[in-house]
């Protein structure tokens, strides 16, 4: 699996986010200030700056949540989540097609993630697009929805047409670089576990567990 979709947060949550993200005194920025020098060509949204106090205290609060969601911990085996930004497009507004860059002064980017933090009924596109093998994925989620996906994919934001978009973006530096070790034990865990749910404890799953983590000693940076 190399696409993770998930509700991070409940309502109640994402509701709290908002109401913080709509003070009218929030410092927000051109989003191209953070890109890379090819990125920022394609690159049309605002930002909230992060050495704001509002981004500093919802940046801890999402990563908070993060780290204590087990599925996101398998699937990703994270060993850090950095350069939240809190990105707001407007209508005309868009990101084109782009990699994200491999070293980031807050860390490697194994991973990337959008957050959707309103409504898809609030706006008109801005859908999330990420280029795969064969095909485009369209992705466009609920509020308080996550997507994780390789950051070696290419991928854009197509333009609004109408509303508002707000997302929180970040990245993932994993202990599991390579996107197809990362897979492998996330497809052994989650085998594991559900072994372990139906059938309990036996001495066979102690050895599936046992290669899992033997494994993640091996692959593990």
């Amino acid at each position: 699996m190399e696409l993770l979709t998930h509700q991070l947060l409940e309502e109640v949550a994402v509701q709290t986010i908002n109401s913080k993200l709509l003070d009218e005194k929030l410092p927000w920025e051109e989003g191209k200030k953070t890109a890379g020098s090819y990125a920022s060509l394609v690159k049309n949204n605002f930002q909230l700056a992060r050495e704001s106090k509002t981004s500093k205290e919802l940046t801890e609060e999402i990563i908070i949540a993060l780290e204590q969601d087990q599925l996101i911990k398998s699937f990703a085996l994270p060993k850090r989540f950095h350069g939240l930004i809190f990105s707001r497009s407007y209508q005309g507004q868009g990101y084109g097609s782009h990699v994200d860059n491999a070293y980031m002064s807050s860390g490697r980017s194994d991973l990337s993630f959008t957050l959707f933090l309103n409504s898809p009924n609030e706006y008109k596109g801005g859908e999330l697009c990420i280029q795969t093998m064969q095909d485009k994925k369209e992705i466009k989620l609920q509020a308080g929805q996550i997507i994780i996906y390789p950051s070696t994919s290419l991928h854009s934001v197509s333009r609004v047409s109408s509303g508002t978009r707000l997302v929180c973006v970040g990245w993932i530096e994993s202990y599991i670089a390579a996107n197809e070790d990362r897979n492998l034990l996330f497809s052994l865990d989650a085998g594991a576990r559900g072994l372990l749910a139906k059938h309990g404890q036996s001495a066979e799953l102690d050895l599936v567990f046992q290669a899992y983590n033997n494994l993640l000693r091996r692959l593990g940076s």
